[in-house]
């Protein structure tokens, strides 16, 4: 454990990272310059200094390849251009993205006919105009070269043709037998379009079998709906209206449909700027850390097995359970506040059950908002919007083909062969079949043992529509043909009806054809949603009883809890390279999955980070590196899905880790009991990125309750000496803009979000698992995560760390060959094409937000290098090796907003430049701007009296700014304050 805290200023002094001394002689120098650049060599004076040399040295390196400009053989110029079509111009596309089914409102950028970058649509409810890692990583699986290019019959190549031609026989014998031994096994969806086609294809077929098979499906909402309203409703929340939130291990910042607003919504009821500024308050009850956990006010750890014990005693609490029979459970110490906070807030009061919780927990959390009258206010119930004509499960399924009444399955947009449960046996019921057709993205498990495989059309390629969490529908256009010959759900299912020249667009365009006339359409396009779509709220009466508890038992032994993947799910995102680099939000591990266990219990164990643990269950085995995780509960590890199942090679073989679909069950998918664990002594190459770049000895994250912030604004300067106001760095003169960033620590929620927008605007490459493990990832944007407090319950912060953009910049004085520049408007400007990677400007760098590209991660061949050179922004250079690359505050984006103005006539306006972080940040944690300006958004940021500068003790004078953060933790913590985190090592 390393300390990130104050001291003395002599010893802060001696913790300072300084640049590289320069070598005592030149003999070395001069020997390699006599072998490699005799002539150079014999024209330089005896006595050149080596600042001198480099920059020589540079420039000749530079102007070597001047003679390869001119085109080896005669070229045709570009003479039709399409009429929207301006080279260099990108157009913008209104689409969605699927999420477990459900749709987001997307923005995509295209240059001359290649999606390149994806952004939220503010005018679509699920999105705001913010995005996630998954959706940033869209383009990147677009253009993966590893997806499925052809069909296979059989396992060999065929063509779509010879697959209708089948299709055509089939259709002929279901015909004669009204669909009986056929069926379809469906992954999550919303579409309106496909919900209609089969419920024609089971009209036509009316012995034709529909299953539905989601691994990550949470059923708990629709099941409560049931037992207490007697219609399988889901609720849809209103943070935005809560002063009072209970989580009853609900992780809604990170997972659902509606995750992204739900973080504006929720945050923007904690933002604080003045001491009168009104905060919600947040109580979390979590079975795991999480990020949602991290974000509240007050959070309890605890076992799986004890969350419906719980509940029920809340639901004792607050009237809507009788209290008798209450269970013995180990309460939260702030249960009693929050009891009563909720019954004052009445209908400004929500509890919110977890996802992968059970009905009765859902039900206690319905019952108590309906008891206090949120039902209508904090939240309101909707008909599930996923509502498909499904007839059975996955398990149902085997049994039907078991029993011999399911010979022919067709499987779209589902990996069963992965994603089973570990007691239902799938392989060996399909195997059973006569006839497996499966569609998908990649030859995955299923794939492989499929009789047909049809490569799927990525969303980005195709006409389709999906819901919303609050039911608004969305039109999904593509950006582009599909590369791989794809083709959609849509089509599949039209051939088993019998059209075999199916267009998509016009089985969508006929799904709303009543409803949208072809103004309307096009305005839907351009929109991106359907107007007046989204669910009516249902009115419900609460008549119905809670029902029974579920029955866990309360036994002390180990208890497993499995979650998925915060950015690969179950696995169906695992070949993209840049979602297996970007660090966990918790754990900041790359490339693997970890057994998470509690302090406690490692101390008994006298375990360590990457020693391996063996985890048995009946038949069942895991064996993964253990994580040391503050905040676990203990007695309980926890496992996490995506990792561990793909044999086949690709970028998914590269990366380490366990399958923890083993210790799925069906009836319980998301815990487990009756496990037994072994400490081997085996260590694992386990590689996480917190310490990569760090930070001894300051005051980095700086924090205060809500109380403490109210008796002294400023907390941020306590025990913090004043910044030096003399410099001997030359100062520089702004007439024009002065652009800053200011970060509200209060916002930050540790989604990574601002880190994926980044790399994909920028082209930053991957590196892989063994060049992380040596610290050489390339993220130009980083989110640090420390703790405060004791390891069993510690209070988590984030703090994304971006360049700061110094107006007294260290490494600019250092650079030999002037790569790093200060500009007219007050970046830290970088010269890829002069740069010669001495990295002194990195050594030099307090903050460490300097990376050296020391591999050519970049492949220039256009033979080799296959699709993914397609999406690489134009408007960034693509570097090669050699060469120190960092943040520059978007400078494309900057250049492009001044062009228009300047086309205009008029200065750039507030807010018109959004770097890339900051527009993807789903709760707005980033602000952007012209200080010069006193009365633009981020010069009030910078004005408020918590912001302060990293490190600006140092004077760098960082043109990056923090806000403090500022939790509710009630008047009995009213002196809560502190300057710095514990950084987990």
């Amino acid at each position: 454990m390393s300390a990130i805290g104050s001291e003395p200023a002599a010893r802060e002094n001696e913790r300072l990272w300084r640049s590289l001394e320069q070598r005592a002689g030149t003999a070395e120098l001069d020997a390699y310059l006599q072998a490699e650049f005799p002539s150079l060599a014999r024209s330089l004076p005896v006595d050149v200094d080596r600042r001198t040399l480099l920059q020589l040295m540079g420039a000749s390196l530079s102007l070597a390849g001047l003679a390869a400009c001119s085109p080896a053989r005669e070229i045709v110029p570009y003479v039709r251009q399409p009429e929207i079509v301006i080279p260099g111009k990108p157009l913008y596309y209104a689409t969605a993205l699927s999420s477990q089914g459900y749709g987001i409102g997307a923005v995509v950028e295209s240059h001359e006919g290649r999606p390149t970058k994806i952004e939220g649509n503010p005018d679509h409810p699920s999105s705001r105009g913010a995005t996630d890692a998954l959706m940033q990583a869209s383009v990147l699986e677009l253009f993966d070269p590893e997806r499925s290019r052809t069909p296979l019959k059989d396992g060999d190549p065929a063509s779509y043709g010879d697959f209708l031609r089948d299709m055509a026989a089939l259709g002929t014998r279901l015909a004669t037998r009204q669909g009986e031994g056929c069926a379809i096994l469906i992954g999550a969806t919303t579409s309106p379009t496909l919900k209609a086609q089969i419920e024609r294809l089971c009209s036509r077929y009316p012995s034709l079998r529909i299953y539905g098979h989601d691994a990550l499906a949470t059923p708990g909402a629709e099941q409560a709906g049931q037992s207490l309203f007697g219609r399988a409703c889901i609720p849809v929340y209103h943070f935005d209206k809560a002063d009072v939130v209970l989580s009853l291990d609900s992780d809604f910042l990170a997972q659902g449909p509606g995750r992204l607003a739900y973080a504006a919504d929720f945050v923007s009821r904690r933002r604080v700027r003045a001491p009168g500024d009104p905060m919600s308050r947040f109580f979390a009850v979590a079975t795991t850390p999480s990020i949602t956990a991290a974000a509240a006010d007050h959070h309890h750890a605890v076992r799986p097995s004890r969350v419906e014990a719980l509940s029920q005693a809340l639901a004792t609490a607050m009237g809507v359970a009788p209290t008798s029979n209450t269970p013995d459970v180990e309460r939260p110490p702030w249960f009693g506040d929050a009891t009563a906070e909720l019954r004052s807030a009445g209908a400004r009061a929500l509890v919110v059950a977890g996802e992968q919780q059970s009905n009765y927990v859902h039900s206690v959390a319905l019952a108590i908002n309906a008891r206090l009258g949120a039902l209508g206010s904090t939240v309101h119930l909707i008909d599930a919007p996923h509502a498909m004509p499904v007839t059975g499960d996955l398990a149902a399924m085997c049994r039907d083909i078991e029993a011999g009444s399911v010979s022919e399955l067709f499987v779209l947009g589902a990996n069963p062969m992965a994603t089973a449960p570990a007691d239902i046996d799938v392989v060996k019921a399909l195997k059973r079949l006569t006839l497996l057709v499966h569609c998908g993205l990649y030859r995955d498990a299923t794939a492989m043992l499929s009789h047909w495989h049809i490569p799927a059309a990525h969303d980005l390629e195709a006409w389709s529509d999906a819901r919303a969490h609050d039911g608004t529908a969305s039109i999904m256009q593509p950006l582009i043909a599909p590369l791989f010959g794809g083709r959609t759900f849509h089509e599949i299912v039209a051939a088993l009806e019998g059209d075999f020249n199916s267009n998509p667009l016009s089985l969508v365009r006929a799904t709303w054809a009543t409803s949208l006339d072809d103004e309307a359409w096009r305005k839907t396009l351009r929109d991106g949603v359907v107007a007046a779509t989204a669910a009516a709220p249902i009115a419900v009466s609460t008549s119905g009883a809670l029902p029974p508890p579920g029955g866990k038992s309360l036994a002390n032994g180990l208890e497993v809890r499995i979650v998925a993947d915060p950015y690969l799910g179950d696995g169906r995102h695992a070949n993209c390279a840049m979602l297996q680099e970007l660090p966990h939000p918790l754990t900041k591990v790359v490339w693997s999955n970890v057994v998470m266990i509690a302090p406690a219990n490692a101390s008994k164990l006298g375990l360590r980070n990457g020693q391996t643990i063996r985890l048995e269950s009946n038949t069942q085995s895991i064996e993964g590196p253990a994580w040391i995780m503050p905040g676990q509960p203990t007695d309980t590890v926890t496992l996490t899905l995506g990792r561990g199942q793909f044999p086949l090679g690709g970028v998914a073989a590269m990366a380490g880790g366990y399958d923890a679909f083993r210790f799925r069950t069906a009836g319980e998918p998301w815990s487990a009991q009756g496990i037994t664990m072994t400490v081997g002594q085996r260590v694992a190459p386990l590689v996480t990125t917190q310490e990569h770049q760090t930070m001894e000895g300051r005051a980095i994250v700086r924090f205060a309750s809500l109380d403490h912030f109210k008796q002294a604004p400023d907390f941020v300067r306590d025990g913090v000496p004043p910044p030096p106001t003399e410099s001997v760095y030359p100062d520089w003169a702004y007439p024009e803009e002065a652009w800053a960033m200011s970060i509200d620590l209060s916002a930050c929620i540790g989604c990574m979000a601002c880190v994926a927008a980044c790399q994909t605007e920028n082209n930053i490459p991957t590196v892989g698992p063994d060049q992380c493990a040596l610290g050489h990832e390339m993220h130009w944007l980083r989110v640090d995560r420390y703790y405060h407090g004791p390891p069993e319950a510690p209070e988590t912060l984030f703090q994304p760390v971006p360049c700061m953009q110094c107006e007294k910049a260290p490494c600019e004085v250092v650079c030999p060959v002037n790569a790093t520049v200060h500009t007219h408007d007050g970046l830290n400007a970088q010269v890829y094409n002069r740069c010669i990677g001495t990295r002194y400007c990195s050594q030099n760098c307090p903050y460490k937000v300097r990376r050296f590209n020391f591999l050519e991660f970049q492949n220039f061949d256009k033979e080799t290098a296959g699709p993914r050179q397609a999406a690489y922004n134009p408007n960034v250079t693509v570097r090669s090796r050699g060469v120190m690359e960092k943040c520059t505050y978007c400078v494309q984006r900057i250049s492009a907003k001044r062009i228009e103005a300047q086309k205009d006539n008029r200065p750039i306006k507030d807010g018109e430049v959004v770097t890339a972080c900051q527009q993807a940040c789903p709760t707005s944690a980033i602000t952007f701007g012209d200080k010069n300006r006193v009365q633009s958004q981020v010069s009030r940021e910078r004005a408020a009296p918590h912001s302060y500068a990293l490190l600006e003790e140092l004077n760098t004078r960082p043109r990056t700014t923090y806000l403090g953060r500022i939790r509710n933790t009630g008047s009995r913590d009213a002196t809560v304050s502190g300057r710095q985190g514990e950084a987990d090592g």
